[in-house]
């Protein structure tokens, strides 16, 4: 038997919570042991995390008693939800109070949730600079996780909100990347205008995560917001053009046209690039890279992702 202490990682085949079980897993000092929660303890990703020692258990956030046997003698959980699978702002609230209440039951000494900000707060529902969605949000995937926070505050737990950035990794797998345009020129596209956009690698945010974890008490009752940088669209551009070894230019779009690509959660995501460009002293100050690599002295700098994954990014 081990005397390492349990950190339970919702979510441990998917990028943020994959990104912590290899930190916990690859730590020199082998202070915790990662318990990676998955559906499917038999899928590939789960039997490499296996690989690496850590516990693979199964659970489904939609199935309380299941999470509450998942986080039982653990000393923290890592908590987080998923929009994209489902795109209901409501089950992702339901998943949010079943790992909070789980996490109570058991006892744990520290929780942090992966949130983000209720953009209602800064942009009510009355105030039509965008459009209200699904009748009661501005930007869904958002505001859910932030109305969700008052679950785990309610119930007196140990947590520490952790608010992250873009994904870099969107580039690979959310179709975000450069897409080349009439004349052949690589296009990125994003209705940001010149405003900053706080980016990170998702292997970073679990790396942090796992750096507020080794930190205890520090963080218990904060929020805690990371990026590896705050780069322009412009900026990153260039950094895509430095490193494709051909010119990626920044095609800047309205929200309202952004809005009206018609792919599957376009409206949500041009409200939510609108948020961050209309509010962005406010949300780039929310993330500091410097805590970020605090927290994480390895964090990687938009070049530094790109020099390890453009050949990942498809470029059409």
């Amino acid at each position: 038997m081990t005397d390492r202490k349990i950190i339970a990682v919702v979510g441990a085949t998917g990028m943020q919570g994959g990104g912590l079980v290899r930190a916990i897993m690859s730590d020199p000092d082998k202070t915790f042991i990662a318990r990676a929660l998955t559906r499917d303890v038999n899928s590939e990703k789960a039997k490499a995390l296996l690989k690496l020692g850590a516990e693979v258990v199964p659970a489904d956030l939609d199935d309380a008693p299941g999470l509450k046997r998942a986080f039982a003698g653990a000393d923290g959980v890592f908590c987080l939800t998923n929009f994209w699978e489902h795109f209901s702002p409501e089950k992702e609230h339901a998943q949010a109070k079943s790992q909070a209440e789980a996490a109570k039951e058991a006892g744990v000494r520290h929780v942090i949730w992966s949130t983000l900000e209720d953009t209602r707060k800064w942009v009510p529902l009355s105030d039509n600079r965008m459009p209200t969605l699904m009748e009661k949000y501005k930007v869904p995937h958002f505001d859910a996780k932030g109305e969700a926070d008052r679950e785990f505050s309610k119930l007196g737990l140990p947590v520490t909100f952790l608010l992250a950035s873009f994904y870099w990794d969107n580039l690979i797998f959310f179709g975000m990347g450069p897409k080349k345009g009439p004349d052949g020129t690589l296009l990125f596209t994003m209705p940001m205008g010149d405003k900053k956009l706080p980016g990170i690698a998702v292997e970073d945010i679990g790396r942090c995560a796992f750096g507020i974890f080794k930190r205890g008490q520090e963080y218990i009752g904060k929020t805690v917001g990371i990026a590896g940088e705050h780069l322009t669209g412009v900026e990153m551009a260039v950094a895509m053009t430095k490193a494709f070894g051909q010119t990626v230019r920044y095609n800047e779009v309205t929200p309202e046209q952004y809005r009206g690509f018609g792919f599957p959660g376009a409206d949500d995501l041009g409200n939510m690039f609108q948020f961050k460009r209309d509010f962005n002293e406010v949300f780039c100050a929310a993330r500091n890279p410097a805590v970020a690599r605090r927290l994480n002295p390895a964090l990687q700098t938009f070049d530094a992702w790109l020099a390890q994954n453009k050949s990942r990014i498809p470029l059409t």
